[in-house]
């Protein structure tokens, strides 16, 4: 309906009809009769007192001031047609109504379900006015389909079901395309737990079909809690949480990456119905200093089905000495740079910052700044927007895993490595006179299970985002009968006996010494790998990790 020219028809300065006209043609919103027709959508079938009233269009007014002088409220009204709005004043002249006007059927649900929220979870009631159906079917229609279906359902008694009456318990999963979601669908799959999966494009769950799917998979799975990564699925604004809430459904959320680089975007997602697991131990205290209730500690595992001896190996497959799998972090820094857009001084200082916090005992950048650099701490302070802060915590982050990376791999380069990563490599060591071999990114399924077993030593580095936590290979390559060469962090004893079953360095100019020591004793390196991968079996697969989270979450919620 964008354009045409609007004409209102007025009788003693009430709205009669409205006329658009639009390259020579000229349409009635009404016609004769049309506010005693409007108001009668009302009075025939006045909505129940409990409910919430949704007009679908405003018209001429007549149905909204029927349904505000025969109900209590709280009435919304959807109306996209902002120019036609304007004209009619409607908007301004009843300012206690919600006014939806979102451009899509989707975001106008999303803003419906959190009006729905603020109001007890009470069952829409939707009145069509037939000129906005004719208008644009797609919007209207489809959103009186949805609301009629929520009306029909009585959905929020039928959601609020005893949860954890069985073991094991029920899961609904929000998946995406995150490598970890495939492992916890296996787990499930072997252990018997039952699961059910919801697949969302975006990070977000701002898209109304999404919560029409969880809602209507709530009803029909009746999940014990739902779960994702990273809060994969969670929106800024809190209306999943106060869905969750309203249906009393409890949230586990597992970050396998530094949770306050995503946390920092979120204001309304603290609720004693959330749990929150972390792969990183120095993460629990600061979470909870964040409001979070229950907060735990879940290591990262490793699914043994995949990863495991005898892989075969894929066609063009190389081979070396030692390897290196992993990112330069090279782009990475340079693209969070160019979205954080720091003030000068603080991108003069940069590198050295970053250099100063991986060689620091700080946790976290923003820790770091705060003691060590108050001026620089000062400018992320005064950075406009939290993208855009958040893009600066990440850079400093990733400069100094790029710092530390680069030193570590750097000790392989007399022994003519092969390094598998993104071509920041080839800029990193482009002055270095020791041979060595680039082959570019390496796929996580398809190419390491059978890739690890291939090489004498994998080098392992783990990132500055966790500095006590370990990562995914050192799990991963004794699964498959890898040796593996990592770099010590504090939560490793908790997870392996260094020295028996996992060879560690200290610092990165200890990495050439040890990794020529571990070619040259083959019987050491095999006896370690045969010792981790036993420990590997007994506790770290992914079968582990889902059956502790579904204990933990009995425990919590049950």
């Amino acid at each position: 309906m964008s354009g045409p020219h609007i004409d209102l028809v007025l009788q003693d300065g009430q709205l009669q009809d409205v006329l658009l006209s639009h390259q020579g043609r000229t349409r009635r919103m009404a016609g004769r009769q049309g506010r005693q027709r409007e108001a009668a959508l009302v009075l025939d079938q006045p909505p129940p007192a409990q409910s919430l009233p949704v007009l679908l269009g405003s018209g001429l007014g007549a149905a909204l001031e029927a349904l505000l002088e025969r109900h209590p409220g709280p009435v919304a009204v959807v109306d996209k047609e902002t120019a036609l709005l304007a004209a009619t004043g409607l908007m301004a002249r009843h300012p206690q109504v919600a006014w939806i006007t979102d451009p899509t059927p989707d975001a106008a649900l999303a803003s419906l379900t959190r009006w729905q929220m603020q109001h007890g979870g009470r069952s829409f009631f939707p009145i069509a006015l037939p000129f906005y159906l004719r208008e644009d079917r797609g919007h209207y229609q489809a959103l009186q389909d949805r609301l009629s279906a929520s009306q029909a359902h009585n959905f929020w008694e039928k959601a609020r079901q005893p949860r954890f009456r069985t073991w094991p318990p029920r899961i609904l999963g929000v998946t995406s395309q995150y490598f970890l979601m495939g492992e916890v669908q296996a787990a499930c799959a072997r252990l018997g737990v039952p699961l059910r999966c919801l697949h969302i494009e975006d990070q977000e769950i701002g898209a109304g079909r999404f919560m029409e799917e969880l809602l209507t998979a709530v009803l029909e799975f009746q999940p014990d809690f739902l779960f994702t990564i990273n809060h994969l699925g969670v929106d800024r604004e809190g209306v999943l949480i106060a869905l969750l809430e309203q249906m009393g459904l409890p949230l586990a959320s597992w970050f396998v990456d530094n949770p306050h680089l995503i946390l920092h975007l979120y204001h309304q997602v603290v609720h004693p119905l959330t749990a929150i697991f972390t792969w990183d131990r120095d993460n629990l205290p600061s979470l909870k200093a964040l409001g979070f209730e229950h907060v735990f500690y879940l290591p990262l595992g490793t699914d043994a089905h995949r990863f495991r001896p005898g892989v075969p190996a894929w066609p063009g497959m190389p081979r070396a000495e030692a390897s290196f799998v992993g990112n330069s972090m090279v782009f990475k820094v340079a693209h969070r740079l160019k979205k954080a857009r720091p003030p000068r001084e603080f991108l003069l200082a940069y590198r050295e910052l970053a250099r100063e916090f991986g060689e620091s005992d700080c946790r976290g950048v923003l820790e770091f700044l705060q003691t060590r650099h108050p001026a620089r701490h000062a400018d992320w302070l005064a950075l406009p927007t939290t993208e855009r802060r958040l893009a600066l915590e990440a850079m400093l982050t990733w400069e100094a895993t790029r710092q530390y990376r680069t030193a570590c791999v750097a000790g392989l380069l007399p022994l003519a490595p092969l390094i598998c990563g993104d071509r920041g490599w080839n800029i990193l060591f482009r002055h270095r006179p020791e041979p060595w071999t680039w082959h570019p990114e390496l796929r996580y399924y398809d190419h390491l299970p059978a890739f690890y077993p291939a090489q004498a030593v994998n080098l392992n580095t783990t990132s500055k985002q966790m500095k006590g936590a370990v990562n995914q290979r050192v799990f991963d390559c004794p699964a498959c009968g890898a040796f593996v060469l990592t770099d010590m962090r504090e939560q490793l004893a908790d997870l392996f006996e260094p020295g028996k079953e996992v060879a560690i360095y200290e610092h990165p100019e200890e990495v050439t010494s040890l990794a020529r020591h571990y070619l040259a004793h083959p019987a050491q390196r095999q006896r370690m790998v045969a010792a981790a991968r036993e420990r590997v079996l007994a506790e770290h697969t992914y079968d582990h990790r889902i059956l502790a989270l579904c204990e933990q979450m009995r425990a919590t919620f049950g």
